[in-house]
Order: C-alpha cells, then structure tokens, then sequence
C-alpha cells in the first residue's frame, strides 16, 4: 500500500512540477516565441484535473522495469501521458486537431518536454520517498 501512495503522490507533485513549468512558459512567452498556443491561465479549474491525472498516471511507477535507473524509467513512462494528450486530449476533448497542431507545429514537442518534466520529478521524489 505504502508503494502505491507513494507513486499516485509523486505523479501529483510531478503534475504540478509540470503544470507550473507549462504555465510559466505560456506567462513568459516562451512558447509564444515558438508560434505555439498554449498559455493557460493558472486557476483551480486548470490545474487540478491535471494534479489529480499526473497521481493517475504516477500509478505506472508501480511497473518493475528500469528500478535502478530512475531518471530514464521516468522519461520512459512520461510517454504515455504524452500519446494520451496528442491523440486522445487534443483532437476528441479539446478539438484542437490531430497532435494539437492548431495550437502550431512544435505542441508535440513542447508536450514532450513538459511530459518528461513530470516522469523526471515522479522518477525523483519516488527515489527519494523510499
């Protein structure tokens, strides 16, 4: 039970790793700068769906592979959150296009950066909770 706390916990405080480094990157133009379209605006109605899946998706931490190397079991994993968001979130649920490219041509790779970021933080603070 212990394990699973600790993995949907971590997958939270990795959620909001990644949420603040989304935002701050929208609020500070960075990925304006790139013609990307995504600054969301940090409220509540945002950011918790996104803390509450980062603990869902945290859940994949429990899977036996790469224990020893947590940075690439993390980097490995966040792959999945990633083909959730750019073939599922973005064109069904948020009806911005296949891969969110009305939101411009680099989303997936800033949704690949931003997805890494929360496997990198999980992968960190599950090593460290144990």
């Amino acid at each position: 039970m212990r394990k699973i706390m600790i993995c949907f916990a971590a997958g939270c405080a990795g959620a909001l790793v990644n949420s603040l480094v989304v935002w701050l990157s929208g609020k500070y133009g960075i990925t304006d700068v790139f013609g990307v379209a995504m600054a969301p605006a940090l409220t509540p109605a945002w950011i918790y769906p996104r803390i509450v899946w980062g603990g869902i998706w945290g859940f994949l931490f429990l899977l036996p592979i790469w224990n020893a190397r947590p940075l690439a079991k993390g980097a490995f994993l966040s792959i999945f959150p990633t083909i959730a968001q750019l073939l599922v979130v973005f064109p069904i649920q948020a009806h911005k296009g296949y891969l969110g490219l009305e939101l411009g041509l680099l989303t997936p790779v800033f949704v690949i950066v931003f997805n890494l970021i929360w496997g990198w933080a999980a992968a960190f603070l599950i090593k460290f909770a144990r």
